[in-house]
């Protein structure tokens, strides 16, 4: 009768062990089912690599020209619109002083994360985060005494509504400088954008016009401002309101 009684307790022990063995395998392949299912990370500007040496370089470059060009001195306020890593943000940050403030907006979640990261790791104290609209900046009215972007305006969808807003964060005598390429032939400009780009990019010249409907008057534009890379330049146009 003992040697029955253990016979049987083994043979449950083995049946309870397959079970969890079954449900173990059940369980791992439901898992994997859902992380197949699961989408991908979203592409693009999020997942942008990090920039090299060399493009640091070229926007500290450009943030010494464009502090001039702005007529920027220590103390004042500029924004950075579409500031994307921040990088160009922090030497604007560096060159306005404590007593300066520099308003950097973004409408990727990721990359306005990727500024205060920025902010942070460079201690920084002059600088406020802006989450940025799809037709608006989202900047103070009256804020700033210049504002600057780069490879952006080409992306907007509402440019004359987004540009009397931008007129309506200047300061009067404030100015505005859009950093940007031409269309480039053979690829197809952002979803949503007006139909009068002609592909990916913009030209200076309808740069100029919307300016002007949002309320600001053209002062130049500089073709070969600086290289998106090596073949293609980008042009600036500086506006001013009146």
């Amino acid at each position: 009768m003992k040697f029955n009684e253990e016979l049987r307790r083994a043979r449950v022990l083995r049946s309870s062990l397959a079970l969890f063995v079954l449900l173990g395998v059940t369980l791992a392949g439901a898992a994997g089912s859902l992380q197949a299912q699961a989408p991908a990370p979203a592409q693009g500007r999020g997942q942008a690599t990090a920039p090299t040496a060399a493009q640091l370089a070229q926007y500290a470059d450009e943030a010494r020209r464009l502090f001039d060009l702005l007529e920027l001195k220590p103390g004042m306020t500029v924004a950075e619109v579409g500031a994307g890593r921040g990088e160009m943000t922090v030497e604007m940050s560096k060159r306005l002083g404590p007593s300066g403030r520099v308003y950097s907006t973004e409408l990727d979640p990721v990359r306005l994360a990727d500024i205060r990261n920025a902010i942070s790791r460079e201690k920084l104290t002059n600088v406020t985060v802006v989450e940025a609209g799809t037709r608006v900046s989202n900047l103070p009215a009256g804020c700033c005494d210049a504002i600057f972007m780069r490879d952006v305006y080409h992306h907007f969808t509402n440019p004359d509504e987004y540009d009397r807003s931008l007129a309506a964060a200047l300061k009067p005598g404030g100015r505005l400088a859009v950093i940007d390429f031409e269309p480039v032939p053979g690829m197809a400009a952002p979803e949503g954008v007006p139909a009068n780009r002609g592909g990916h990019g913009v030209t200076p010249e309808i740069i100029v016009d919307e300016m002007k409907t949002g309320g600001l008057s053209a002062v130049r534009t500089i073709p070969g401002w600086t290289a998106l890379r090596a073949d293609r330049q980008m042009f600036l146009v500086l506006v001013r309101k009146p």
